[in-house]
């Protein structure tokens, strides 16, 4: 039997005229619906009617994500941040979080079952957080603070809307007045009553 028989029967070809590049996979695989995008310069996967090139961001997304994806600059030029490997021609999937910054699915999953919902990046929440929000309302209303801290304000900066804010103290958590999120940082303290110096 001759070599091209061979793998005629085992193997399936692509070819990119673009690249002169020749893509094998195997025959009894699933097609990986192979084309060449002249926005990213290279081949991907996944089908050409299944994904549309942004050119603000450099890169290829589905068409999920067409109207509604924020752009970043370059988006996938850089390394996973949970990873660190390179995104822009990994064969794996990738999420574009909310705030526009994109991580491999699986590492987004992973930071998901280590209980991690914010990008880790720019620390905006990485998916809709409104339902965990309602549930800390409710637990902040049954816990009152001890009257010692009842008065007690402090400053916070907001991860999801940037708003700068003076709340009340809770052990739970700072609510954002701006845009009711929990996804907050303390970033001082209301000035003591009487300090004494040294």
């Amino acid at each position: 039997m001759k070599l091209n028989s061979i793998l005629n029967i085992f193997f399936r070809w692509y070819f990119c005229s673009f690249l002169r590049l020749v893509w094998l996979s195997i025959l009894f695989q699933v097609s990986k619906n192979q084309f060449h995008c002249d926005g990213c310069g290279i081949c991907r996967t996944g089908g050409a009617d299944n994904f549309f090139h942004c050119d603000k961001c450099g890169c290829c997304y589905s068409y999920v994500l067409k109207d509604s994806h924020h752009c970043v600059e370059r988006a996938m030029h850089h390394n996973c941040p949970v990873c660190f490997e390179y995104l822009f021609d990994s064969t794996k999937d990738i999420s574009a979080l909310h705030c526009g910054h994109t991580i491999h699915l699986e590492c987004l999953y992973e930071m998901r079952s280590h209980k991690q919902f914010s990008c880790p990046v720019c620390l905006r929440s990485a998916c809709d957080m409104s339902h965990a929000w309602q549930k800390l309302d409710q637990e902040v209303a049954a816990s009152p603070m001890p009257v010692i801290y009842q008065k007690k304000m402090i400053w916070i900066l907001c991860n999801d809307c940037g708003t700068t804010s003076n709340v009340q103290f809770h052990i739970l958590g700072h609510k954002c007045p701006g845009c009711s999120s929990y996804n907050t940082r303390q970033t001082r303290a209301a000035p003591a009553a009487a300090c004494s110096r040294v």
